[in-house]
């Protein structure tokens, strides 16, 4: 057999990785035909696979009959809702109040920044090493002018 002459430096490293790709494509076929035919195949779930492994398959008049609890409580909870609105209705947020819990939960204040609220321009005097607090926001007091 005659050694094959390479002209270019593409065919030179072509030739170079036939060894490599060969070992992969060995690798490959070895490690497929090594693996039992059940770990290839796909095989349908049952109802054991959804269930915990502690619960047994409840029957089906068992299940009929949590069925028709659960109809019975959704009844019972939506004749309420009826019955009661009030009970349901959102409570209205004071914006005031979302405001300066914002404020107050906002991390990047640095003592000397300016806030701007309802109640006038406050200057933060806190340190960033403590909890924040009411009295840590001064009043800003506009200077008369002249």
């Amino acid at each position: 057999m005659r050694p094959v002459r390479c002209k270019s430096l593409s065919d030179r490293r072509r030739l170079a990785r036939a060894p490599v790709q060969a070992a992969v494509a060995a690798a490959v076929g070895l490690a497929l035909y090594a693996c039992p035919l059940s770990c290839r195949a796909q095989t349908e779930p049952s109802l054991n696979d959804y269930l915990p492994p502690s619960e047994p398959e409840v029957s089906r008049d068992e299940w009929r009959q949590r069925i028709e609890d659960a109809r019975r409580r959704a009844k019972e909870v939506a004749r309420e809702r009826r019955e009661h609105p009030e009970l349901y209705k959102p409570i209205p947020e004071d914006p005031d109040l979302v405001a300066t819990e914002r404020l107050l939960r906002d991390d990047s204040l640095q003592r000397g920044d300016i806030v701007t609220t309802k109640k006038g321009m406050f200057v933060y005097q806190g340190r960033s090493d403590q909890p924040r607090r009411d009295q840590d926001f001064v009043p800003v007091n506009p200077k008369p002018v002249r």
